[in-house]
C-alpha cells in the first residue's frame, strides 16, 4: 500500500518557486499572478527558463532539459515551501524523461498546477505525495476571482477550514450514492494521453476529470480511450469538473460513464473557467453524490 504524504503547510514568510513545465509564458500574467502570491506573505522567486523560450517552438517554456532542471532544482532547494507551476499548455510530457520522480517524492512540498500539469500530478499521486490541482502563477483571471483565489490560499495556509471541496459552488447529482477512496485524475486529455507509457498509473478511488476546447466527439474518443483501457476498473465515484469550449459536454460524458454504475456528479467549478476550485489530489475523499459533497480527509495535521 502506498504511504500517504501530505505536504507542510505554508506560513506568511515562506519562499515559494515557480516554475514553467509546459507552455510559453506571458511577462505581463505572471508578474500580475506573483502579486497575488506575494499578497498571502509568501516570498515568490520565478526560476531562470520560466521565460526564456524554446528556440525552434513557440508553444514551449524553455528546452525541455532547461525546464526539467528547474523543477528539480527549484524542488530540492530547502528554502523553497511549494512550487507553483506558472501555466500549462503544452510540453510537461517531453520532460517527463528527464524527472526522478522519486527524488522529488523524497522531499514532500507543496506543488500546484493544472491542466497539462496532469503528467507530473499522475506520477507523483501514484507515489502517495499529494498535490494540488488548481490556479497557476500566471493565471490571473482565476487568482483574481475571490472564491478560486481563496480556495487555493486555504489548501495551502488552513486546509482544516476547507470542508467541502465541491462548495461554495455544488455541483449537480448524475447518479446517486457515496464512494470513497483517494483523488485522482485531472485533465482527461493528459489522462488518456499517458495510456501506455512509464507514468500511466490507473486510479483506485474517486477520480476528477475536466478539459478545455475538445469537441464532442474528442471528449468521447478520450473517455473511450480511458475505458478500453481498464482506467476506470477501480474507480469509485466520479466528478466531472468543466469541458470549457465543448458544446454540451455532458451528454456525451454522462452516456460514456453511467454504466459505470459508480456515484457521479457533474458541473463541478473545477477547471478552465475563471473560478477553479483547487483540489488536493492523492488525499482520501468521501463523494457523497447525493448531497453532492466532497469531504476531504486527512489535511487538518498538515
Amino acid at each position: 500500500m502506498t504511504h500517504l504524504v501530505v505536504p507542510q503547510r505554508l506560513r506568511s514568510g515562506d519562499r515559494v518557486a515557480v516554475v514553467a513545465p509546459s507552455g510559453r509564458v506571458d511577462t505581463s500574467r505572471l508578474d500580475a499572478g506573483v502579486v497575488h502570491l506575494r499578497s498571502w506573505g509568501l516570498e515568490v522567486d520565478v526560476m531562470p527558463s520560466v521565460l526564456a523560450g524554446h528556440e525552434r517552438f513557440q508553444y514551449l517554456a524553455a528546452d525541455d532539459k532547461a525546464r526539467a532542471e528547474d523543477l528539480r532544482n527549484a524542488w530540492l532547494d530547502p528554502q523553497y515551501a511549494a512550487v507553483f507551476c506558472a501555466r500549462g499548455g503544452y510540453g510537461v510530457q517531453r520532460m517527463l524523461e528527464y524527472v526522478d520522480v522519486d527524488e522529488l517524492v523524497a522531499v514532500p512540498k507543496w506543488f500546484v498546477g493544472f491542466s497539462d500539469i496532469t503528467a507530473l500530478h499522475e506520477p507523483l499521486n501514484a507515489r502517495g505525495l499529494v498535490t494540488l490541482h488548481g490556479p497557476m502563477a500566471a493565471a490571473v483571471e482565476q487568482l483574481e476571482t475571490a472564491d478560486g483565489r481563496e480556495r487555493l490560499r486555504a489548501l495551502l495556509f488552513e486546509p482544516e477550514t476547507v470542508t467541502d471541496l465541491l462548495a461554495p459552488v455544488g455541483a449537480r447529482t448524475v447518479v446517486d450514492g457515496v464512494a470513497e477512496g483517494p483523488l485522482r485524475g485531472g485533465n482527461l486529455a493528459m489522462l488518456a494521453s499517458s495510456v501506455g507509457t512509464p507514468t500511466y498509473t490507473p486510479p483506485a478511488g474517486v477520480v476528477v476529470l475536466e478539459d478545455v476546447d475538445e469537441a464532442g466527439y474528442r471528449v468521447d474518443r478520450l473517455l473511450t480511450q480511458l475505458l478500453r483501457a481498464g482506467w476506470f476498473d477501480d474507480v469509485t465515484g466520479v466528478v466531472v469538473g468543466d469541458f470549457s469550449g465543448t458544446q454540451d459536454p455532458g451528454d456525451v460524458i454522462r452516456e460514456r460513464l453511467e454504466p459505470l454504475g459508480v456515484p457521479m456528479v457533474e458541473g463541478a467549478a473545477i477547471g478552465h473557467e475563471a473560478l477553479n476550485l483547487a483540489v488536493p489530489l492523492g488525499l482520501p475523499v468521501r463523494l457523497d453524490a447525493t448531497a453532492v459533497t466532497l469531504i476531504p480527509g486527512g489535511l487538518a495535521g498538515s
